[in-house]
């Protein structure tokens, strides 16, 4: 036994041996004045984190996780909204690689901080793309956009603007909607209520349920609206019913808050799918944007995105970006430069921004044809059902009308991997693979109530 140890001499030997019994909350023997072992030290099962219990997977990220487990040669993941090619790879635009050599040749390019709202030419650019270029109130500064960590980073930082600023706290999010939202918004400090949305009868837009749910809504209630293409059902509102939507909302004071994560990936157009946004900005009234560039721009990596805030007059815009700072400086301090120099080398660039919007209405008709693809495949086969909602739908993704049962059997027999409410990523398929799903569809709605 050390004598050092047992019988401490020096006043450094004594405080330390106060200060173990203070820590370890033990009472020393008189004879035996070892020091005992720390709680965070030793073997797992003295893990002061032993009491947390494994959190389930991401219900969208955990499709992949099972997908990337099965050896199948026939295995095909349609769970994760990414693009890919008719090769089933992904995707680099070509207009991106031009934009990334003009920066790597760019001897004048820095590595420092950006500012806590971003780069101010993709803030600028970005607004211009969604909200026109002759909008006054980008004209009349009554519009502060702060880039931000892709559509996610969007929507908790003007989430948590809204629980810190505005006078009401409730959001109403469609029902269904992506799952990310419900989380998003909770975790920002928002209480989260639905709105009717799909009808599973028509498997189209419930449009009275949603009209009816809005007007009940208490006076000065955030709405979240998908801008374009909604995630997970593919079913938009028309022209018409849009114009009666922001009639309704604006007549109720209700605020709106659009997600904008395929801007020109539904139609091919970025104007046609920028339309219901512009509706609402032409009117004069306050509204919140999501902006994300990972689909359209294939840049889901670089997590580039923007939030921008339409209000009353240019002063107002001023104090709400000063509070925006506020908010993103102890989330992330400040975003990063990469993905945001590359967004502003397009959108800047008549010749580059022309090869992008090409590449875009490519990788739009490629899904299209997806659509069509797949609804003549389960017509050819007799497919109980009608199965016209895959055309009549639009963008990245279509709600099948399958049940968890039915996703589950096609899993298990074909190694098809979906969320288990039954959507699937068109542009995760192929002229080649559409045989393969349309047999497995096939076989479920046969045999699996």
């Amino acid at each position: 036994m050390n004598p050092e140890l047992t019988s401490p001499s020096s006043p450094s030997d004594r405080r330390i041996s106060v200060l173990a019994r203070h820590l370890v909350g033990v009472e020393m023997d008189a004879q035996n004045d070892s020091i005992s072992a720390f709680p965070t030290s030793g073997s797992d099962s003295n893990s002061v984190f032993s009491h947390v219990v494994r959190g389930p997977e991401d219900p969208i990220l955990g499709v992949t996780v099972a997908y990337n487990k099965d050896p199948s040669p026939v295995k095909l993941n349609l769970g994760v909204g990414a693009y890919r090619t008719e090769e089933g790879k992904p995707l680099v635009l070509n207009v991106v690689r031009k934009a990334e050599q003009l920066l790597v040749n760019d001897r004048s390019r820095v590595k420092e901080y950006l500012p806590i709202t971003g780069l101010a030419e993709f803030n600028k650019l970005s607004a211009k793309l969604m909200f026109g270029a002759n909008c006054p109130a980008i004209q009349e500064n009554r519009v502060t956009t702060v880039q931000c960590l892709s559509g996610t980073g969007s929507l908790r930082v003007g989430a948590e603007f809204l629980a810190k600023h505005y006078h009401q706290r409730t959001i109403y999010i469609p029902q269904p909607t992506w799952g990310n939202h419900p989380k998003i918004f909770t975790l920002a400090g928002l209480s989260v209520k639905t709105y009717r949305y799909y009808d599973p009868a028509t498997r189209g837009l419930n449009f009275q349920g949603l009209l009816e749910d809005l007007n009940s809504a208490p006076s000065g209630a955030i709405v979240l609206l998908h801008a374009c293409a909604h995630n997970p059902t593919g079913v938009d509102p028309t022209s018409q019913q849009w114009e009666q939507i922001r009639k309704l909302m604006r007549s109720k004071g209700l605020m709106p808050f659009f997600d904008s994560a395929y801007q020109g990936f539904a139609s091919g157009s970025l104007d046609a799918d920028a339309q219901p946004v512009r509706m609402f900005v032409a009117d004069g009234g306050e509204l919140l944007l999501a902006q994300s560039y990972a689909k359209n721009m294939g840049l889901y990596g670089e997590r580039i995105g923007a939030l921008s805030i339409v209000c009353k007059t240019a002063d107002v815009a001023g104090r709400v970006e000063s509070q925006l700072k506020l908010v993103i400086r102890p989330m992330y301090s400040n975003p990063p430069i990469h993905g945001a120099s590359i967004v502003a080398a397009i959108l800047k660039d008549r010749d580059l921004y022309n090869e992008w919007t090409i590449e875009l209405k490519a990788m739009a008709d490629r899904i299209i044809s997806m659509r069509q693809k797949l609804f003549e495949a389960l017509r050819a086969r007799g497919t109980p059902g009608d199965w016209s909602h895959i055309v009549k739908q639009i963008g990245m993704f279509t709600f099948t009308g399958l049940n968890s049962k039915q996703v589950a059997f096609m899993t298990k027999e074909y190694h098809i991997y979906m969320t288990s409410d039954g959507r699937i990523s068109m542009a995760g398929l192929s002229s080649k693979t559409v045989p393969h799903l349309a047999d497995a569809m096939h076989a479920a709605v046969k045999r699996v109530v």
